[in-house]
């Protein structure tokens, strides 16, 4: 039983199972029943820090507890290939993270959420959620995208050296891994965000990588 209520759990996750389209529309719709003429605030805490694709009307410094910001996120397209994957960042479940609340107005929320799914959901691998931001200014309600350890996305724990050969190898479409992970530590550090956990993973990068002989494709 617990072996099936497992399968169950992480079919749930798959995004070949998922419907991307009707994730948008409830998205909107909870969006929609946040009151009359809701802005919508999206919560930033990787690429969407440093290259956000849309303009903000506002953006402030914001801290999510109960998530926090993670390069355990396959990735075989964008940052890697199918046979020297790649990683991401995703926002998991436990600790904190400080990143940006961007603040969306009201009348460009419609046109945009299309635009804002096709860049984070290509594939419905994300968990749109709702998450109280924490701000100067007071709270916030934001958007964000999240993973599930249920997720077949998910890394699980990553060693070392695992760290090393795919900073030193996996290039995708939009570049290499080392490259997008320098990129956000840097966008952070613009917004006087210092991720001590990113800058101690970095250093992998600058330590040498030992030959392996033997290789396991995920």
């Amino acid at each position: 039983m617990a072996h099936r209520d497992t399968s169950s759990v992480r079919a749930r996750h798959d995004p070949a199972l998922r419907n991307g389209a009707q994730m948008l529309a409830d998205t909107v719709a909870q969006w929609r029943a946040q009151g009359p003429r809701p802005d919508l605030w999206v919560f930033a805490y990787a690429s969407l820090v440093w290259r956000p694709e849309f303009d903000a009307v506002e953006q402030r410094p914001a801290r999510v507890r109960g998530y926090n910001r993670c390069l355990k996120m396959w990735s075989r397209v964008n940052r890697g290939t199918y046979e020297c994957p790649g990683l991401v960042f995703a926002l998991m479940p436990g600790g904190s993270c400080a990143g940006l609340a961007l603040r969306v107005p009201h009348e460009q929320v419609e046109a945009l959420m299309p635009v804002l799914w096709a860049r984070e959901m290509p594939n419905p691998v994300y968990d749109p959620k709702w998450v109280h931001c924490e701000t100067p200014q007071g709270p916030v309600r934001a958007l964000a995208f999240t993973l599930s350890r249920h997720s077949p996305s998910y890394t699980g724990t990553l060693s070392e050296e695992r760290y090393r050969e795919i900073f030193a190898r996996s290039c995708g479409r939009y570049g290499t891994t080392l490259d997008y992970a320098r990129q956000t530590f840097e966008g952070l550090l613009h917004h006087g965000i210092h991720d001590h956990a990113l800058q101690q993973l970095l250093t992998l990068a600058d330590e040498p990588t030992l030959p392996t002989y033997s290789h396991e494709h995920r």
